[in-house]
């Protein structure tokens, strides 16, 4: 499967024993067809398709396999499969992807998803996944904001659990390589062509070096750039910043979404996520009076369709046909702009966030059997018992809309034998994803992306790309580079800085003042992060793999800070508080974003959007 060069004489083989900062230990090397770097829903998706189309197929995981932000979707998979409503199709959820994304998204993206995600849906289940069902045994499909139909295909509110679980388990059935806690820190390449990728073992520090024509970006988003975040440690942007030092460029990095119901308190559950499954069961928002308050903010566009009554809303829980939904389940971006607006006029709860109550709305046994992880986790880890009490919830940072700018059929980006799928990929969501449609993202674009980049690979024959030493030994410079400063800064103060920074200054609403304000401290944290100082060795040295991650974190927040001061409009996850509303003149193009020439800063250019074929637009007429 792979050729390996053992480590140098008298180490351990799988430690390499005591590397100092300065110390060589050998370099292991690798060669395969295909490498996924990332192993959440997509990057398991592109595998098994790379491995049952014929590649040589490595996945290369950060953390442990099984430990995927992918788990954090609980509600489920959006597709239209008409289990609940017969009148849902793929249209009906192309159109609702659409309107989400405030008509930004790339429409064969999105084309695609709604066409064939109940296909991805039917063949995990094929594959052993355990949907909850419908009375007459078909999978159940439950509401969620944005969708004009129930269609989230769902197993309790732990379906991005079971998603991973079962892709998990057909990946090691299928003997795919997997390098786990090993993190990528460069892309290498011949000429113009992807030719692999270097990467470290994080327990020993020893380097690897991955020849391979194909590698496909699946390391998922960039919430660990913000305070407040429902992303686990991983999610440092590193996809997207391999992309851009390969040349690739991305696109929608204004575009982050905050997902409107993370806790605020206790501490202990501080930004974790209450899926949106409490509110399409019932949940509804109240502020410190005791008013539930969505009915104030429903946009003219979602009028026609969204309850202005609580007697209307609450009778659609009951009687779909004959009602409109309820504005609780209004597209993610409104209901947490909505919120903010309460917290900010002195309307939010102690401790700064607002009430999301279901205990009141439901018995115990209901919200027990149809949201046992929500119930068993805020009992465990806050005792907090939402069959009793409102949770208190706010705003967090939880998905980015921006990613690597890629071919809608293929996911290939600008760099030939590059691709990016799920959230390090841009355009399939526009402005604003809608709940459940992450997850049809992952496997449907997972899917596509194994297969082009097995067929890429098979193409080249005998004339694969050839990694360059020069560029080895260049990589392994900058990788031990923070173990030769002497006298220079601790990163995890600046992660800390930065942090608060682009959670102050780049919010959920957002200033030009504030904007410029944050590009100018990027470019202050920029001169601090190049004299980082690590202490010790490559063994388990946290400090050295947050120095390597930060540079990330700081290429990410720069094209978020960009782009956010750039578009002079209010449209999605983004939000001017100097502009508004949102602009007819900005709906028709993207913000592109490219490393300089220097490699160390951002250049930002217009890019109109793809042109919709007539037949797609008579769905919005």
């Amino acid at each position: 499967m792979s050729e390996t060069n053992g480590p140098a004489e008298g180490r351990h083989p799988m430690t390499g024993n005591a590397l100092s900062g300065d110390a060589q230990g050998g370099m292991e090397r690798h060669t395969y067809d295909v490498v996924v770097i990332g192993a959440g829903g997509a990057g398991l998706r592109a595998a098994i398709a790379a491995h049952e189309s014929g590649a040589r197929t490595a996945i290369v995981c950060k953390s442990l396999l099984g430990k995927a932000h992918t788990v954090m979707a609980e509600g489920g998979i959006a597709a239209a499969m008409g289990n609940r409503w017969p009148e849902d199709n793929w249209e009906v959820h192309f159109r609702d992807t659409m309107r989400g994304g405030k008509m930004l998204n790339n429409w064969r993206m999105a084309q695609l998803h709604a066409q064939e995600a109940p296909e991805r849906v039917q063949e995990l289940e094929d594959w052993g996944a355990l949907f909850d069902r419908t009375d007459d045994g078909l999978i159940s499909q439950r509401d969620f904001g944005g969708h004009k139909y129930a269609r989230l295909a769902h197993v309790g509110d732990r379906t991005g659990l079971e998603m991973i679980r079962t892709l998990q388990q057909r990946a090691v059935a299928l003997g795919i390589d997997v390098f786990m806690e090993c993190t990528v820190t460069d892309i290498f390449k011949d000429g113009s062509k992807v030719a692999g990728a270097f990467a470290y073992w994080r327990e020993s520090g020893r380097f690897i070096v991955f020849d391979a024509p194909s590698v496909i970006l699946a390391t998922g988003g960039i919430g660990k750039s913000f305070k407040v975040t429902s992303n686990s440690w991983e999610y440092t942007g590193d996809g997207h910043a391999l992309a851009m030092r390969a040349g690739a460029s991305l696109i929608n990095m204004e575009f982050v979404q905050f997902h409107p119901t993370g806790m605020v308190w206790p501490p202990s559950v501080k930004g974790l996520l209450v899926t949106e499954s409490v509110r399409g069961d019932g949940g509804i928002l109240k502020n410190s009076e005791g008013k539930r308050f969505m009915f104030d903010y429903i946009p003219e566009f979602f009028k026609a369709e969204t309850a202005d009554t609580v007697e209307e809303a609450d009778a659609w829980y009951d009687d779909k046909k004959n009602n409109r939904r309820p504005p609780e389940l209004l597209p993610r971006d409104e209901v947490a702009r909505a919120i903010n607006s309460e917290i900010k006029a002195g309307r939010g709860t102690p401790h700064g966030g607002i009430y999301l109550d279901i205990a009141s709305r439901r018995t115990p046994e209901f919200i027990r059997k149809r949201l046992p992880s929500m119930y068993h986790q805020f009992k465990e880890l806050a005792d907090v018992d939402i069959t009793a009490e409102p949770m208190e919830i706010g705003p967090t940072c939880h998905y980015v809309m921006g990613g690597v700018e890629v071919d809608a059929d293929t996911q290939e980006s600008a760099v030939t034998g590059l691709y990016a799928v799920g959230e390090c990929s841009g355009g399939m969501h526009g402005s604003n994803r809608l709940g459940g449609n992450s997850l049809g993202d992952l496997l449907v674009f997972g899917k596509r992306a194994g297969e082009a980049a097995t067929t890429y690979a098979a193409s080249l024959g005998d004339h694969r790309p050839r990694v360059d030493e020069a560029d080895v030994k260049a990589a392994q410079t900058s990788a031990l580079a923070p173990f030769e400063v002497e006298g220079g800064e601790n990163p995890y103060t600046i992660q800390s800085d930065l942090q608060q920074s682009m959670n102050d200054l780049v919010g959920i609403i957002r200033t030009r003042t504030e904007l410029e304000e944050s590009l100018a401290e990027i470019e202050a944290f920029k001169v601090r992060a190049s004299t980082m100082v690590v202490e010790g060795h490559r063994q388990y040295n946290p400090g050295w793999h947050l120095a390597l991650d930060l540079r990330n974190m700081l290429i990410v927040s720069e094209c978020i800070a960009k782009a956010a001061l750039a578009r002079e409009e209010s449209r999605g996850g983004h939000t001017r508080d100097d502009f508004p509303g949102p602009n007819d003149e900005w709906g028709t193009k993207n913000l592109v974003v490219n490393l300089n020439e220097a490699g160390t800063g951002v250049d930002l250019h217009e890019k109109p959007l793809p042109e919709m074929p007539d037949e797609l637009k008579g769905y919005f007429a």
